[in-house]
Parts: C-alpha cells; structure tokens; sequence
C-alpha cells in the first residue's frame, strides 16, 4: 500500500511539472485529484478487449437485446442533460463563441465544468460500447479508430477537467453531445425491429460528424488567432489531437461509402441482409461521436 501511494505521488508529481498548477476549483472532484484510476480503468478496459475476445472466441454470442435498449436509452438522457445543460450555462455567462477564457463568467463558469465532469464520466461508461461488441461477437467493429477514440478520449479529458475546466472547452462536448444524441438514439431504435424502417439516415449521421470534427477544429484555431487568455498550448494540442480523428474518419468514410460495391452487394435485395442480434448487418458502429460500417459478411 505505501509503494502504491509512493507511485500515485510521484505520477501526480510529475503531472503538474508537466502541466502546471492545476485548476484548484475542480480540487476533491471524484477521480481528478489522482491519474492512477483514470489510468488503471483505462488499462482494464484494454485488458477486457483482449481477454473478452478470447473468452469469446469458441463460444455463442450474446444477444443482450434488452441490455442494448436500457444503455443506450441511458446514454441518449445523458447527452441530452449535457447539451441542455451547456447550452444555457454558457448563455448565462454570456460566452464567447470566438474565445472565452477561464475565469470572466464566474458562476456560470462552474456550472460548465461541472458539466463537463458529467461528460468526462461518460466517457467512461461509453467503455461499455466495446465490451457489447466483444460479448456480441462484431469484432470487424473494433478497429483502431475505435479503441483509440475511447482510450484517448477519457485520459484527455482528465486533464481538461484539471487545467482547463470551462471557458473555451465547452465547445466540442457541446456538438458531441448532440450528436451522441441522435447516435444512441439510433443505436435504441435499431434493437427495436418495427423501427428498423425509419432508419435511413445513417450515412447523414458520418456526415454530421465529420462536420462536428471540422468546426471544432475552426473553433479551437479562432481562439489562437484572436487570444483570450485561454492557454495556446492546450489549444494546440486540441487541434493536433482533433485532426488525427479527422484523418482516421476520412479514410473510414473513403472506405465505407466511396469505394465500388460487389457484385454480392448489387445483388443483394434488402429482403435477403440477414438482421442478427437485432441489428442490420450493415448498421453502423457508433461510439463517442465515431461511426464505424460492418462490412456485409
């Protein structure tokens, strides 16, 4: 247990020489005073990918149709509380769309980080789109944009929580969380076979997000080029990190909706797609704010 503590010290020690001082109104908040757990659950959650597939390598999958409609029922209500939530908090401190610091909206700026710890969080929860997948055997719809995104994702936003908790990082949650919305939205409805008819806006959806990517990419840049006071290295950073999704995504989107299709695929009438699990064998694989194709098989 002392050796423990030792390590959690000297990472944390070494955080802030890395990063500064941090935020001292986000101090206490459940899991920002220490790296370790965000750490060690998103080891875990590598380790469940790997193990899980081999669990599940010889055996049946898992249907978990009602398991599917309870999480993403939860995480539609979630992302809509988020977005309702930063949507009038940043009104109420008068935000700047352009750049707005840290410290200027006062009350309203603790509303947005609290927040934003909710979106954090949820990141976290979202590890379960992964497992689902492992359990269910759609093992094309793990690929490296997707562990990627979910592993990335949570550490990063530690750290946004802890330096930058408001102010100029309100704007990516927010459009995510409109986005993941009408995602997990479509995820629910696509359990539900009677509905499976209304939903033909998928390729809509990949649309929409390389848009959310692109503009939060604009935003984050806007801030650089007219300064507020926001820290220029964390926006760089978000830019840097963002671009690389935006590459990951137009290769994805390349790959899913330019290419030719087969003869198979011609030939192939919507009557004869076989729906396993309760989802079309082309529905897409969404995870936070990422959409992934499975291939007809």
């Amino acid at each position: 247990m002392e050796n423990l503590k030792a390590f959690d010290q000297g990472v944390n020690e070494f955080v802030d020489y890395m990063f500064g001082p941090r935020d001292a109104r986000v101090r206490g908040w459940f899991l920002l005073d220490s790296y370790l757990p965000t750490f060690f659950l998103t080891g875990a959650y590598l380790l469940c990918i790997w193990l899980g597939n081999k669990f599940m390598k010889d055996r049946p999958p898992f249907s978990l149709r009602a398991h599917l409609i309870v999480y993403n029922l939860g995480i539609t209500l979630l992302s809509l509380y988020m977005l309702i939530e930063l949507i009038l908090a940043t009104w109420e401190g008068g935000y700047n769309l352009q750049c707005q610091n840290l410290h200027s909206a006062g009350e309203a700026d603790m509303r947005v980080a609290k927040v934003l710890w909710w979106y954090y969080f949820s990141k976290v929860i979202e590890f379960m789109d992964t497992i689902f997948f492992v359990l269910r055997k759609k093992r094309s719809q793990i690929t490296f944009l997707h562990v990627y995104h979910h592993a990335t994702m949570f550490n990063i936003w530690w750290c946004v929580l802890n330096w930058i908790p408001c102010g100029q990082s309100f704007f990516g949650p927010t459009l995510n969380s409109f986005i993941h919305v009408l995602m997990y939205s479509y995820y629910g409805l696509s359990v539900i076979p009677s509905m499976r008819k209304y939903l033909w806006w998928k390729k809509y959806l990949t649309q929409a997000q390389l848009i959310q990517f692109l503009l939060t990419i604009v935003h984050t840049l806007s801030a650089a080029v007219k300064p507020c006071g926001f820290p220029f290295g964390c926006l760089m950073f978000q830019s840097s990190y963002m671009a690389t999704l935006v590459i990951l995504f137009i290769n994805f989107y390349i790959k899913t909706y330019q290419k030719a299709p087969s003869r198979t695929a011609i030939e192939e009438t919507p009557d004869t797609k076989q729906i396993k699990n309760g989802f079309h064998k082309d529905c897409f694989a969404a995870a936070n704010g990422f959409l992934n194709n499975k291939k007809a098989q």
